[in-house]
């Protein structure tokens, strides 16, 4: 049992080197901002990237990826309300707005008001 382990594990480890060996690095995909571009330490002079063939992630297509990447959940879709459909004209607040159909008047509660005398007898 612990032979069988032991060789099995042996395997893995020479299989996986193997694949980590054969990896092609031309086959794996360019975006454009991995490494800087030709960024210079300035006071050493020495290169700041581990590639300074590439240019950095400023690109116009990056930052237009980047303002894009959450416009489907933040889009605002209003749909229209069944009953503003009647519409005419919103006066403004406190107002009641002028729709199509029956002309509904609403009367005040209280049409006259009475004196009461402050000295009742």
């Amino acid at each position: 049992m612990k032979t069988s382990l032991v060789l099995l594990t042996v395997f893995i480890v020479v299989l996986l080197s193997i694949s980590l060996v054969l990896a092609n690095p031309a086959l794996l995909p360019k975006h454009p901002g991995y490494p800087i571009g030709k960024a210079v330490d300035p006071v050493s002079g020495q290169s700041l990237a581990n590639d300074p063939g590439q240019t950095n992630a400023t690109g116009e297509n990056s930052l237009a990826q980047a303002a894009a990447f959450d416009d489907v959940h933040v889009r605002q879709s209003l749909s229209s309300n069944q009953s503003d459909q009647r519409l005419l004209e919103k006066p403004g607040a406190g107002l009641l707005p002028k729709v199509q159909g029956p002309n509904i008047k609403i009367d005040p509660p209280v049409k006259e008001g009475m004196k009461v005398n402050a000295s009742p007898q």
